[in-house]
C-alpha cells in the first residue's frame, strides 16, 4: 500500500523519495519507556549503519477497547519506521540487507535484556498487522486496513490457537514469511540439526553479512516460528518460496513408483541437504514474488482453493471462509499431500502442483548431481552372517550386558523366528525404572513420546508409502549452497546393520573413519563414568577436527578389567558435544552396542544422534540360538535378516505414534 504509507511519511515532514521504501513493524515494551527509547536507539543505528535513511517513527493507531483483558494487559506499544534506499540498492539486495539489520538489533535487544520487544516484519514487500484477537477484530484494531489506500496484490491471514506454547502477541501469525497451520513433531532434532548447520553456513548473496544473522532460530521460538525462520533464510540465500517449502516439506517420494524421475531427482537432492520439518502442516508463504499454499507429505491438515473469473486465488482451510460469487468461479479444487499451488506475481501466472515442480526440477542439473549420491545398502548386503562371541564368553557378554532369559526368549526370539515382534496383552504393569529395586539398563529409563488432541499418528503399516528410514551420512555441506558437493553422501536403506554389514560398512569408510572405544576401568574411583564421557566427547571433538568423516562408538573392549558405558550415554554425550562446538554435519555416528537388544533401545540410540546401530551382542545370542537348535527352521542369515526387519518395523511403529514419517527428521530429536 505505497499511496498509504507515502502519505504517512509526509506527515513525519518528509517528502517521499523516488526510492524504495521499506517498513518495520514493530512491538515495544508498553509501560517501560526507557527501554522503549532504548530499542529504537538500536533499531536506528543498524539502519544507519547499513547506510540506509530514515523518514521517522510512526504510532500505528488501535482500538484498544475490542480487546479482551488478557490480551489488553500484555499488549505491546506498536510503531513504525520507514526507510528510504537511499543508496539505491536493487530490491533483492534491500532485503537481504534488511533482513541482516532486523538479526542485529534482534541480538543486541537480547543483549540488553529487554523483554517485550519484537519486530513483525522489516521489508520493503510486505507488512505484518497482528496480535491476540479474534478474526473478525483484526480490522477493528487496527483502522489502518480500513484505508481504502491499503491495497496489495496479496495478503496472508492465519487465526491459530496455542497448542503447544503460550499465548503471545509476538507468537500470533502469520511470522516474517509464512503462516503454518499444525505442529512440527521433529522441532527438537530440526532445531539441534540447524544449529549444526551454521557453522558452516555462507552465502554468496550475504557475504561477509552471514555471521550476523546466527543463530538462525531465536531462543524461545514456537515450531512455527523456528519453521519460518529456517523459511526465511533459505530464501534469504538465494532460494525462491517454492524451492524452500520443498527442501524443508517434501512430499513423500522414496516409496513412489508414479513419480517422474526429475521430482525424484529433486527430491534426492534435497533429502541430501537438508532434513524434512515434519509433522501435519497447512502452509501459506511468500517471499514476495512468490505467494504459495502448500501441505505436508501426509496431508494431515485441509487446504481448499477458489480461482475466479478476473484473476483472484483464494486457498485456506475452510470451505467459503471469503464470500464469493459463485457465477464468478471458474475453478475449485483442494490440495493433496505433499501438493502445492503458487502464484507468480511478477509475471502473474497461476502454477499448480505439477507446474510448480517440473519448473523447480528442470532448474538445476539434479539428475546429475545425485550420481554423486553413493548407495551402498545392495553392496554391504549378500556375505554370510559370522559370530563375534560363542560359548563361555557370549555368556559372560550376555551377563555384562544385563540380558535375562525372558529378554532372550520373549524379545529376541520373537523376532528371529517370525520378523516380528512378539504380540502382548494391552496395559503395562512394570514398575517405573526410577522406582526399581533391581537393576534396569538405561534405555528403561526413557519413555516415548505420541501424538495426541491436535496431532494424529500415522499408520506404520497401511500408510507405509510415506515412511522411510532411508538414512544418510557423511560430511554434509553448506546448506545454502546449491551444487553438486552437497550430495557427496553415502545412504543406506536402514540404520540397522548386521555385524557383516558393519564390516563391510566400515571398509568403505576406508581412512575416513575413528573408533572410539567406550569403556572405563572396572577398578577405578567415583566420578570415573563423568571422566569416561568427557574423553568420549574430547575424542570425538579431535577425531573430526583432524577429517575423520565417520566416528565409530563401540564397546567391544568390555571385559573382567574394563567396563562398558551404557551406549546410549556415550552416544548422547558426543553427539551433544559435536552439536555444540558446530562439527555435528562434518560426521557421522556409529554406534555398536552390547546393550542393545529392542526397538526400543535402538530408537533412543537414534533419538540421541546414533547415525547407524549394530548390536552386535543381540546378533550373537540370535546365532547362537540358530546352533543350538531353539530356531526351528530358520537359518542363521534368515534369523539376522528376520531380526534386521522386526527393528526396522519397530522403528516406524514408534516413530509413526510420535506422527514423525523420516528417520532423519527423528535422529537427535531427544
Amino acid at each position: 500500500p505505497m499511496a498509504f504509507f507515502w502519505d504517512q511519511i509526509r506527515r513525519t515532514g518528509h517528502e517521499p523519495q523516488e526510492t524504495l521504501l521499506a517498513v518495520g513493524q514493530v512491538f515495544l515494551p508498553r509501560t517501560n519507556f526507557g527501554a522503549q527509547e532504548t530499542c529504537r536507539t538500536i533499531v536506528e543505528t543498524e539502519v544507519l549503519r547499513l547506510g540506509y535513511y530514515i523518514y521517522g517513527w510512526r504510532q500505528v493507531p488501535v482500538k484498544i477497547s475490542i480487546l479482551g483483558e488478557k490480551a489488553n494487559a500484555t499488549r505491546p506499544a506498536i510503531e513504525q519506521i520507514l526507510i528510504s534506499n537511499i543508496k539505491g540498492a536493487d530490491e533483492e539486495t534491500f532485503e537481504r540487507e534488511l533482513y541482516v539489520i532486523r538479526r542485529r538489533v534482534e541480538k543486541a535487544v537480547a543483549q540488553a535484556q529487554i523483554s517485550g520487544f519484537y519486530i513483525c516484519s522489516l521489508s520493503c514487500r510486505s507488512v505484518i498487522y497482528k496480535g491476540m484477537m479474534l478474526a473478525e477484530q483484526v480490522a477493528d484494531f487496527y483502522p489502518d486496513l480500513q484505508d481504502e489506500r491499503f491495497v496489495s496484490a496479496f495478503a496472508i491471514y492465519h487465526q491459530r490457537y496455542s497448542t503447544n506454547t503460550f499465548p503471545q502477541w509476538w507468537l500470533a501469525q502469520p511470522f516474517r514469511m509464512l503462516a503454518h497451520n499444525g505442529e512440527i513433531n521433529t522441532l527438537k532434532g530440526n532445531m539441534n540439526w540447524m544449529r549444526s548447520h551454521e557453522i558452516r553456513m555462507a552465502s554468496s548473496f550475504l557475504g561477509d553479512l552471514a555471521e550476523d544473522i546466527k543463530p538462525i532460530i531465536p531462543s524461545g521460538s514456537s515450531d512455527s516460528a523456528a519453521l519460518d525462520a529456517v523459511f526465511e533464510v533459505m530464501v534469504r540465500g538465494g532460494r525462491n518460496a517454492p524451492m524452500a517449502k520443498t527442501m524443508l516439506v517434501p512430499e513423500a517420494w522414496s516409496n513412489s513408483e508414479s513419480m517422474p524421475e526429475a521430482w525424484r531427482a529433486m527430491y534426492s537432492y534435497s533429502n541430501a541437504v537438508m532434513e524434512p520439518w515434519d509433522g501435519p502442516a497447512a502452509l501459506a508463504m511468500t517471499d514476495g514474488r512468490w505467494v504459495c499454499a502448500g501441505m505436508d507429505r501426509n496431508g494431515l491438515r485441509p487446504m481448499r482453493y477458489v480461482v475466479t473469473g478476473d484473476g483472484l486465488v483464494i486457498a485456506g482451510s475452510e470451505v467459503g471462509m471469503v464470500p464469493t460469487d459463485e457465477s464468478t468461479i471458474r475453478e475449485k479444487g483442494r490440495l493433496g499431500p505433499g501438493q502445492m499451488l503458487a502464484v507468480d506475481l511478477a509475471e502473474g501466472r497461476l502454477l499448480h502442483d505439477a507446474e510448480i515442480k517440473d519448473e523447480l526440477a528442470t532448474a538445476q542439473p539434479y539428475a546429475e548431481w545425485i550420481e554423486k549420491v553413493t548407495e551402498i545398502s545392495d553392496a554391504i548386503e549378500g556375505q554370510p552372517e559370522t559370530r563375534l562371541h560363542k560359548g563361555e564368553a557370549l555368556r559372560r557378554r550376555q551377563i555384562a550386558a544385563g540380558y535375562s532369559i525372558e529378554e532372550l526368549e520373549t524379545i529376541l526370539h520373537p523376532m528371529a523366528e517370525d520378523a516380528k515382534e512378539a504380540i502382548g496383552s494391552m496395559g503395562d504393569d512394570t514398575p517405573l525404572a526410577v522406582l526399581s529395586d533391581l537393576y534396569r539398563p538405561l534405555s528403561h529409563f526413557f519413555r516415548q513420546n505420541f501424538s495426541q488432541v491436535t496431532n494424529p499418528p500415522i499408520d506404520s503399516l497401511r500408510e507405509s508409502r510415506v515412511m522411510s528410514l532411508k538414512t544418510r551420512f557423511g560430511n554434509l555441506k553448506n546448506v545454502l549452497d546449491e551444487d553438486s558437493s552437497q550430495t557427496e553422501i553415502i545412504t543406506l536403506e536402514s540404520p540397522v546393520v548386521s555385524n557383516t554389514q558393519f564390516k563391510r560398512l566400515v571398509q568403505a569408510f576406508g581412512d575416513g573413519h575413528r573408533v572410539i572405544h567406550c569403556v572405563f576401568p572396572a577398578a577405578s574411583s567415583p566420578g570415573a563414568l563423568r571422566q569416561a564421557l568427557n574423553r568420549v566427547r574430547a575424542d570425538a571433538e579431535e577425531a573430526v577436527r583432524a577429517g575423520a568423516g565417520h566416528v565409530i562408538l563401540t564397546d567391544e573392549r568390555a571385559d573382567a578389567d574394563n567396563i562398558a558405558m551404557p551406549m546410549i550415554l556415550a552416544t548422547s554425550a558426543a553427539h551433544s558435544w559435536l552439536v555444540g562446538r558446530g562439527l555435528r554435519t562434518f560426521c557421522s555416528l556409529n554406534v555398536r552396542s552390547a546393550e542393545c537388544i529392542d526397538p526400543h533401545y535402538y530408537a533412543v540410540l537414534i533419538g540421541v544422534g546414533a547415525t547407524t546401530v549394530n548390536a552386535y551382542l543381540a546378533q550373537d545370542s540370535i546365532l547362537d540360538r540358530v546352533e543350538r537348535g531353539l530356531l526351528d527352521g530358520v537359518s542363521a542369515d534368515r534369523a539376522v535378516a528376520n531380526y534386521r526387519i522386526s527393528i526396522d518395523q519397530g522403528l516406524l511403529k514408534v516413530m509413526s505414534k510420535m506422527g514423525i514419517s523420516v528417520v532423519s527428521s527423528y535422529r537427535g530429536g531427544c
